[in-house]
């Protein structure tokens, strides 16, 4: 199958690949208007690159189908859903809490709903079709919270 580009450095491939989708057989591909929003998912991934220092950003978690976003646990109206967010990490940036605090003086300009610290492993970052919220949450053992303490 030949490689689908949503932007110069991301696939759609990235986007959608799930573990637990192949190991549960679960198939986790895009319509149409999810598809436009993994695009402008994968543009503004784009643009978190060249904040990062240009460094290689690996994508763990990006859409997820109903079925497969019911079977990892995730929240019933997730962005993964609408093909509206990317959990990442950038090793070669640095850690995770960094990537967090280098990208919230730059949420506005990029539109993201929500930037979130997850577990101290992987960042989120959320689009929205409506407006923006802006928020920066902290998510782990201890619950949620707001900012990146």
């Amino acid at each position: 199958m030949p490689t689908v580009m949503l932007s110069e450095h991301f696939t759609l491939q990235e986007f959608t690949a799930s573990q637990t989708a192949a190991r549960e057989g679960i198939p986790n591909q895009p319509n149409a208007h999810e598809l436009e929003n993994l695009k402008k998912t994968a543009a503004v991934m784009e643009k978190v690159r060249t904040i990062l220092g240009s460094k290689p950003i690996m994508i763990s978690s990006g859409y997820r189908g109903p079925q497969l976003n019911a079977a990892v646990g995730g929240a019933t109206n997730s962005a993964h859903c609408f093909g509206l967010a990317a959990d990442f990490t950038c090793p070669g940036f640095g850690d995770d809490h960094d990537i967090c605090l280098k990208l919230e003086p730059h949420m506005k300009e990029l539109g993201i709903d929500q930037l979130i610290w997850e577990y101290d492993q992987w960042v989120h970052l959320g689009l929205t079709e409506g407006t923006p919220r802006y928020q920066c949450l902290t998510i782990n053992n201890s619950g949620t919270r707001t900012g990146f303490a």
